[in-house]
């Protein structure tokens, strides 16, 4: 069981002992139930067809959804990605994820993401535009890239999100890049 905790992300070792412990002194009340959740998400929950979220709908439940706007496709690394979305409510199109983004150290390729299946549904003329929503990082901007160069061509606009200052964020606090990255993509007011 420690073991198997271990291996969940932020949680080493020492962690795992103090999490099942906690669960073992608790076994009605925690470990039961979680297990039978563990048991049941297993058996119920799957990656949608359509789009990669996880749910125990096929289609999801964000694809069912009516009222989305159907010319807008929002790209995301993984479905983490696509529920902070969703809270912030201010994306009402449709989403692709995925599964990930390209890294050269972890051996991850285009091969190994969904990228085959993101172009299909590009293809197919419905997307006036596709919006790269990928993680400001390194293999993030890399992936970003990647997918920008394999739907040149088709008929649907590239955007990506905006980077630079956050709301709230002081220019004090910020990293050198995110500034300079800020001031290139300065607007009129």
């Amino acid at each position: 069981m420690i073991d198997l905790i271990a291996r969940l992300p932020g949680l080493g070792p020492r962690s795992a002992r103090r999490a099942a412990l906690f669960l073992l002194k608790r076994p009605d009340a925690l470990l039961q139930p979680l297990s039978d959740a563990l048991g049941e998400a297993a058996a119920k929950i799957e990656a949608c067809a359509t789009c990669g979220n996880f749910d125990t709908l096929q289609p999801c439940a964000v694809c069912q959804a009516s009222g989305r706007d159907e010319s807008l496709l929002c790209v995301v690394e993984d479905v983490p990605d696509l529920w902070a979305l969703e809270r912030a409510g201010s994306f009402r199109g449709r989403y692709h994820v995925l599964g990930g983004v390209m890294s050269a150290l972890d051996g991850v390729g285009p091969e190994d993401l969904n990228i085959g299946q993101l172009l299909q549904r590009v293809k197919t003329g419905r997307f006036g535009e596709v919006i790269l929503a990928l993680n400001a990082t390194v293999d993030g901007q890399t992936t970003a890239h990647y997918v920008a160069e394999q739907l040149q061509g088709l008929d649907a606009k590239i955007t990506r999100l905006a980077h630079g200052v956050p709301v709230g964020g002081e220019l004090d606090h910020l990293d050198d890049g995110t500034l300079a990255t800020a001031l290139r993509a300065r607007r009129a007011i």
